[in-house]
């Protein structure tokens, strides 16, 4: 990872450096405190005041020549509104167009003061963090606290930024009553609906979103799809070009993860009776749902080398090869093949370009909506894994047609295969493939941010991030190894740039996609043996663990995550799993209808809000040089939850061969060891920290 004292000094504005937080110098403070604690010479409470009355002085250098900007660009427009007075009483396009052109040029300022803001917010964070983790102080709370709501506090002027608010106003009212000189008699606040069209005002707008949005369901929704961003901006590095940007590709994306989500989860009601009707044991439901999962780790690989060059490809060959999987997975009843069934199903595996679908969102979606994207790959998938169940619930025919047998096993396939038919229609008549530049590995520059995750609701809780890991930095005056910021091109490369925190986040990723792939691969034969559940019981049970991924991730998007840490609800929320997993087993008595709904809602559940947090503090842990290439951050996230399920899914097939009387246990007691393991990795990390 590059040090961030070398990307500060790198991103500084040549005019502005003496302004910027002096970072060097205040970790050299922060070393220099940490040798003196340790051999006696400081008192604690002298260490606290001198490093606040530092902290302090950085503040206010920054907060004056802030102040100082926001008045030369004050008086900048003032001037050109005097100018702009004139034209009321006398139309004059050449002039107008002049003040246009002059107001885009104060825009283009405070863009670079904003990015100035961005910064030194950063520079900021890090180093309460890393004070707190060197000298083993709570100092960051104490800090913000104390000046969050004190009248006087400079604090608040980096993250309210009022100021900065009404230039953006100003310039965005002026341009808009300049567009609309030549005969509207309306301003921009009798059409607040319709948004002024122009690059600068956009851009803007796109820099205030992210360094003033406070935490919202949405932006927790979008972190889902863990697509890594690079930590500091620079202005021209803030759009992609929107001529790579068209919404019916991204849509096609959508509906692309859309239907392997439901390709995945539409057998799980039925595969134990298709696997008994065709001679094996009900438990081998899970190789034949785990067969999906074992393909997947390759085809994540290579379609994530292919989207390097096209995204249309890839997506055109995913289409055929799970429309030829389906086929075979229909008619492996009609050739009595086990074989045929476990092929197909492999095949549909080969098809998943969910790697596609998340490159082609962070490589060519503008960052202004890049957000409302991810949610969407989010939404998407949590709808497909809803879908799944609920139309094998549904589909309870039996016919023929021919030769071919159409019955409950069969008809998802057959449905399945139709789909992919029409959607391949639709993607070669409307998909736009973006241009690709000629670098293998090249993916446009792009900064959705981290300090957008750090500046949550203004100065209440900017800088309590606990989980970056700050080991890696060094002093401003060292060399960055060379192609710092080149994507990796090996996936032992990608492994060497994970920290442990990110890979003890990896592990606690593994443990939930473990855990819910046990009771959702397992539920048809575990309901069939205790409850005699029929296949539409089994669905409505699936859909109604489905629908509960939204509404969960709202509240924690939009409440949970503004009352508490994210570590704290990662660790709740493992506890929680753990619970529901204990809870789970048939020890004695009779196994309830009441005891299995109730465990696996709280599992599954628990699991969701865990795998939301899980993601969001992987998207700001992991380094920026896994936002881009063939073995991004999203590939290694995608490879550990598949590798979970397809071990899973065996655990399912080899705990069969002890007798369904035995399965739900022999399944459970890998689950509960596994998160037991997760709980003690995260409680080491992070006391780690302090």
């Amino acid at each position: 990872m590059v040090a961030f004292g070398k990307k500060l000094k790198d991103r500084q504005i040549e005019e502005w450096q003496g302004y910027y937080i002096n970072y060097k110098l205040m970790k050299k403070k922060v070393k220099q405190y940490a040798r003196h604690v340790e051999t006696g010479c400081y008192e604690r409470r002298y260490v606290l005041k001198d490093f606040s009355r530092m902290l302090d002085n950085q503040i206010e250098k920054i907060v004056l020549f802030l102040l100082e900007q926001q008045g030369i660009l004050g008086s900048r427009i003032a001037k050109l509104a005097e100018q702009q007075e004139m034209l009321q009483t006398e139309l004059d396009l050449p002039r107008i167009a002049s003040l246009q052109e002059s107001y885009r040029d104060i825009g283009r300022d405070l863009l670079k003061l904003l990015y100035f803001v961005e910064i030194n917010a950063i520079g900021l964070r890090k180093i309460l963090k890393k004070f707190d983790k060197r000298l083993g102080y709570r100092f960051t709370d104490y800090y913000v606290k104390t000046r969050a709501n004190h009248p006087y506090s400079q604090l608040q002027q980096i993250f309210e930024h009022v100021g900065l608010g009404a230039v953006v106003g100003a310039i965005s009212r002026n341009l808009a009553e300049l567009d609309d000189l030549q005969g509207s008699y309306l301003s921009i606040y009798d059409q607040p609906a319709r948004p002024l069209q122009d690059p600068v005002v956009d851009a803007i707008r796109a820099a205030v979103d992210r360094l003033s949005h406070s935490t919202s369901f949405l932006t927790y929704l979008g972190k889902h799809a863990l697509i890594i961003h690079e930590e500091l901006p620079t202005p021209n590095e803030e759009n992609v070009d929107d001529q790579r940007y068209d919404f019916m590709s991204l849509l096609l994306n959508l509906v692309n993860t859309f239907l392997y989500m439901v390709n995945t989860y539409i057998i799980v009601p039925t595969a134990d009776d298709y696997s008994m009707s065709l001679g094996a044991a009900a438990t081998v439901c899970g190789v034949v749902i785990g067969a999906m999962a074992v393909a997947q780790i390759f085809s994540s690989v290579y379609f994530s080398a292919w989207s390097n060059k096209s995204y249309f490809k890839p997506l055109v060959f995913s289409s055929i090869v799970l429309f030829v999987g389906n086929v075979m997975y229909a008619l492996a009843y009609d050739f009595d093949s086990i074989t045929v069934l476990l092929l197909g199903r492999l095949f549909c595996g080969l098809g998943s370009a969910r790697a596609v679908n998340r490159r082609y969102i962070s490589d060519c979606v503008p960052l202004k909506i890049r957000m409302q994207a991810s949610a969407g790959f989010v939404s998407a998938s949590a709808l497909g894994m809803a879908c799944g169940p609920a139309i094998a619930g549904l589909l309870q025919v039996k016919f023929k047609i021919y030769r071919i047998t159409i019955n409950q096993n069969t008809i998802p396939g057959w449905v399945m295969a139709v789909a992919w038919v029409f959607y391949l229609i639709w993607l070669s008549i409307s998909f736009k493939e973006p241009a690709h530049l000629s670098q293998p590995n090249h993916v446009p520059e792009y900064n959705t941010s981290l300090a957008s995750d750090n500046l949550e609701n203004g100065a209440t809780q900017p800088l309590l991030v606990d989980n970056v890991d700050e080991d890696q930095e060094c002093d401003m005056s060292e060399e960055p190894p060379k192609d710092s910021h080149a994507p990796v091109n090996s996936i032992c490369a990608a492994y060497k740039l994970l920290t442990p925190s990110v890979k003890v986040q990896l592990f606690i990723y593994f443990m939930l996609k473990y855990a819910t792939e046990i009771l959702l691969a397992e539920s048809s034969v575990i309901t069939s043996y205790y409850f005699k559940w029929t296949t539409s019981k089994v669905s409505i049970f699936l859909v109604c663990l489905g629908l509960t991924v939204i509404p969960v991730n709202m509240i924690v998007g939009i409440n949970l995550s503004n009352m508490f840490e994210d570590r704290q609800i990662l660790l709740a929320s493992e506890i929680m799993v753990c619970l529901g997993i204990v809870a789970s087993f048939h020890i004695i008595g009779p196994y309830t209808v009441t005891q299995y709904v109730i465990s696996g809602l709280v599992m599954f559940v628990s699991a969701e809000v865990l795998e939301g947090v899980n993601l969001s503090l992987l998207s700001r842990v992991m380094s920026s040089r896994l936002s881009r290439g063939t073995f991004n951050g999203g590939l290694l996230s995608t490879e550990a939850g598949t590798i979970a399920r397809v071990i899973a899914d065996a655990t399912i097939t080899l705990g069969g061969y002890g007798g369904e009387s035995r399965l739900l246990n022999a399944t459970l007691l890998p689950s509960l060891s596994i998160c037991i393991l997760a709980i003690i990795a995260t409680c080491l990390t992070y006391n780690s920290q302090y």
